[in-house]
């Protein structure tokens, strides 16, 4: 089972986390142009879903990851990709980057 964390509840998941944690964006580049996500306190790194498996070497094993997209769809599917792929500590935003936006930062536009 992937933990799902809402918007609302990630900075205290950050602060809960053994290792500096990266947020890893699955969405595509046009989308990314629309809304995006400002690091504070994580690492973002935005590969999009379907570069995920060809690009694996670029996510590290040793740091908790959690994964963001438009609604929280293809981010579960990513994360629970990553765990299947021995990833031990994967996490999904719950709501994507649309409740990012209504739960924690409204300056992220919607779309």
């Amino acid at each position: 089972m992937i933990p799902q964390v809402r918007p609302s509840e990630f900075a205290g998941w950050l602060q809960a986390q053994p290792s500096p944690p990266l947020l890893l964006d699955v969405r595509e580049p046009w989308e990314l142009q629309v809304a995006s996500v400002q690091p504070d306190g994580f690492e973002l790194v935005a590969i999009p879903m379907n570069e995920i498996p060809g690009r694996l070497a670029e996510l590290p094993e040793d740091r908790p990851i959690a994964c963001l997209c438009h609604h929280g769809m293809r981010s579960q599917n990513v994360a629970a990709f990553l765990a299947r792929q021995g990833y031990p500590d994967v996490a999904n935003i719950a709501g994507g980057i649309d409740a990012w936006s209504r739960e924690k930062d409204p300056a992220v536009p919607r779309y």
